[in-house]
């Protein structure tokens, strides 16, 4: 039983309740008929009778049907769900829109424009999305939206000390008092009583998020690769016996207002959280920070749907995440300088062009002093700035044109653009092929299908290096891999994991062999 089937299976999903099992956590919520209340399965209170529970997919749905979020597990905290292996269109529409609306971007307007804005995005009417999504939300994608400000917003109270007022305007509400009506028509409490009713443990921690994801999670194997990649003084990978802390610079562009700062996430793998800590100067793009980490540290993904289409064939490997990106931009770039050279030699190119164009800034952390380049730096740059970074020519043009169209706003590059036609864009572009519009994909707009084919290492891992030609082993890797969709992207990762260790057994088989 997956997670996507178990909101449909009454039974399963009480047996999952009565356990509390965190890998369905975020799966489906329980609304309890005796309190009015709706909880996660994790949720510590006392298991209530079989006969008081309501079962729903989303938070959205429980809280039309009239419950309240638990102050106790927190239905915020859950990790986010949606299908990915949807078979027809409408399906696929429906879903689309909904990862739009969970963008923080999405929330700018509050009132009925948000509607037309996403159906324009999508190619369709807003009467025909809204039919849609009803039909397989059960809520309007106004509903939907709502609910995520709501749960946002009961975060932020719960979390930080921020003022109630600019806690709203953040959460994507037009006004206080708009925020405060429709606060207490929804949660029966005014946000001021809900702040008085949290622990006094969190009102001393200060600004410390929660965010919580399902097991298993191979923390180790994220900060390696995180680590692997560091590019000195804009991030910060620690690893320890005592856990996995991971330090940034951020930067971001929202209505024509740059808000810079640093950000620290440690994982609680005992509580299945990850504690995220943020500069007092990014307190206005919050929401939009959230998403970011819960995306570059693959918060959300569903452990058991993806073992179960993986696990022929990588039977090992079930915690392995794929890691995302905080800046779009950033990884675009930092993908292009490592076109077909080593992980080293395009970490030594990218922490070269942050040592000359990265901006400064001060943070509390001594080994965080600047900031990657922004798309508008870059691409005032001339190609022979860039080449005498040791940047070949091909990069250089890539580089400066990708740069362009962000900056421009022809392209962007996060989880809720359609992923088709932005890599579509990202491949028109001078120097950017197949491979390296298959890895933004991958690791920036979060697309779980992602297969860079032509990846030498990935035919290594796979068998197929020895096709006669690089075509037709990307052939017999595309070949291969459509038994893995819709999870191609955490394939590749388990592909990439077992790569070493096969290595490594070749090494010994050969020595053993020469008698060396």
């Amino acid at each position: 039983m997956t997670p996507t089937d178990l909101s449909t299976d009454d039974a399963a999903c009480y047996l999952a309740l009565q356990t509390r099992d965190a890998r369905f956590d975020g799966s489906f919520f329980t609304g309890v008929t005796s309190t009015g209340i709706y909880c996660r399965p994790v949720c510590a209170v006392k298991t209530p009778k079989r006969e008081n529970c309501r079962f729903f997919g989303h938070p959205a749905q429980a809280e039309s049907a009239g419950f309240r979020p638990c102050l106790r597990c927190r239905p915020e905290l859950a990790p986010h769900a949606l299908a990915w292996s949807m078979q027809d269109a409408t399906s696929i529409l429906a879903h689309q829109a909904a990862r739009m609306l969970d963008e923080p971007e999405a929330w700018s307007d509050e009132g009925g424009s948000a509607l037309p804005a996403l159906a324009a995005r999508l190619g369709v009417s807003d009467r025909h999305l809204r039919r849609i999504f009803e039909t397989h939300f059960s809520v309007s994608p106004l509903q939907y939206l709502q609910t995520r400000r709501l749960l946002t917003a009961k975060q932020l109270l719960a979390d930080t000390q921020l003022p109630v007022a600019q806690i709203a305007l953040v959460s994507g509400f037009a006004s206080v008092r708009r925020f405060n009506t429709v606060f207490v028509e929804r949660y029966g409490l005014n946000p001021s009583q809900l702040r008085r009713s949290g622990s006094a443990l969190a009102r001393v921690q200060g600004l410390a998020i929660k965010l919580g994801y399902r097991p298993p999670f191979d923390v180790a194997a994220m900060g390696a690769f995180l680590a692997q990649r560091q590019v000195n003084a804009i991030e910060l990978i620690a690893t320890s016996v005592d856990g996995t802390c991971a330090s940034r610079t951020f930067s971001i562009k929202i209505a024509e207002v740059t808000h810079t700062g640093w950000l620290r996430a440690e994982f609680a793998p005992e509580r299945h959280q990850v504690l995220l800590h943020v500069a007092d100067s990014l307190h206005g793009v919050l929401p939009l920070l959230i998403r970011r980490v819960r995306a570059w540290l693959d918060l959300d993904a569903d452990p058991q749907a993806i073992h179960r289409v993986l696990q022929h064939r990588f039977p090992e490997c079930e915690g392995l995440r794929v890691p995302g990106t905080l800046d779009g931009f950033e990884l675009a770039v930092r993908a292009v300088l490592g076109q077909q050279i080593t992980v080293a030699a395009a970490r030594t190119l990218a922490q070269r062009l942050v040592d000359a164009f990265g901006a400064p800034i001060a943070t509390p952390i001594p080994e965080l002093t600047r900031l990657f380049p922004s798309a508008a730096v870059l691409a005032q740059l001339s190609g022979d700035a860039l080449g005498q970074l040791g940047i070949v020519k091909q990069r250089q043009n890539a580089i400066l044109a990708l740069a362009r169209a962000v900056d421009s706003g022809q392209l962007a590059l996060h989880g809720g653009v359609p992923v088709h036609s932005t890599i579509d864009t990202l491949k028109a572009l001078p120097g950017i092929g197949d491979w390296t519009a298959q890895y933004i994909a991958m690791r920036a707009l979060r697309w779980p299908d992602a297969f860079p084919a032509g990846d030498v290492a990935l035919h290594k891992a796979l068998g197929v290096q020895d096709a006669p030609n690089v075509r037709l082993a990307s052939l017999a890797a595309e070949a291969a891999s459509q038994a893995w969709k819709p999870w191609r992207s955490y394939a590749v990762l388990r592909a990439w994991a077992e790569l070493p260790a096969k290595t490594h057994t070749a090494k010994a088989i050969k020595k053993i062999a020469t008698n060396e």
